[in-house]
C-alpha cells in the first residue's frame, strides 16, 4: 500500500490514489491483504475483528471509497479472509478462554491434556505448529485446558464443527459481499477441518 498519512504504513487511501495507475496496466482485479482490526503480530493475519478496518489502514468509509473507485475503473476487488483462526485478542476468544461454560466456550478447539511423570501437564497429542518449531497446543490456566494454535501461539483455531461459528463467519462474508467486494482469497482454508482428537 502507499502511505498517505506519513506513519510509515501503507493504507487504504494510498491504494485509492494508485488505482488509476493500476487500471492503466490492463489488470482487471486487485487483491488486498488483511486490513482488519488486529494486534498486527502476524501482519494482520491475527484478526481481532473481521468486520472492522484497523485504524492503521483507514476506515470503513475509506474501504467503501476504494470499492467505488475500483469499480468505476472496471477493477474487481478481492480481499483476504482468514477462516481457520483469530487473534487471541478477539472478543470471541477472550470470552471462550474464561471458563468451560460460557456461550462461546466451544467456539475454539479446546482439549484436556495428558498427565506426565510427576503430574506434569502435557498437551493432548504431539501435533506441531506450521510456523513455529514447537507444539501446536497452548495452555490456558483459566480453563485448565489446551487450545489448538496451528500456526502461531497467539492465533487460536476456530471450531468449525460448531454451528454458531459457521453462521457467524458466513454472516461476516455476506457483510463484505453486501459492501461490494467481488471475491475472496481464503487463507489456509484447508485448516478449518480438524482430525478428531
Amino acid at each position: 500500500y502507499m502511505d498517505t498519512d506519513g506513519d510509515g504504513i501503507g493504507d487504504l487511501p494510498g491504494i485509492i490514489e494508485r488505482l488509476d495507475h493500476v487500471a492503466s496496466l490492463g489488470v482487471d482485479a486487485i487483491w488486498i491483504s488483511p486490513f482488519f482490526k488486529s494486534p498486527m503480530d502476524d501482519f494482520g493475519y491475527d484478526i481481532a475483528d473481521q468486520r472492522a478496518v484497523d485504524p492503521l489502514f483507514g476506515t470503513l468509509d475509506d474501504f467503501d471509497r476504494l470499492l467505488a473507485r475500483a469499480h468505476a475503473l472496471g477493477l474487481k476487488v478481492m480481499i483476504d479472509q482468514v477462516f481457520s483462526h483469530t487473534s487471541d485478542q478477539h472478543p470471541w476468544f477472550l470470552e471462550s478462554r474464561q471458563d468451560r461454560t460460557n456461550p462461546k466456550a466451544d467456539w475454539y478447539v479446546w482439549a484436556d491434556g495428558r498427565t506426565g511423570p510427576g503430574g506434569q501437564r502435557r498437551p493432548p497429542n504431539n501435533w506441531r505448529s506450521e510456523l513455529q518449531v514447537t507444539k501446536a497446543w497452548q495452555w490456558a490456566p483459566e480453563r485448565e485446558q489446551w487450545y489448538l494454535a496451528s500456526f502461531l501461539s497467539f492465533q487460536p483455531d476456530l471450531n468449525w464443527r460448531h454451528p454458531e461459528v459457521r453462521a457467524e463467519m458466513f454472516d461476516m462474508v455476506r457483510m463484505w459481499l453486501g459492501r461490494g467486494v467481488d471475491g475472496f482469497r481464503l487463507d489456509v482454508i484447508n485448516y478449518i477441518s480438524k482430525t478428531s482428537l
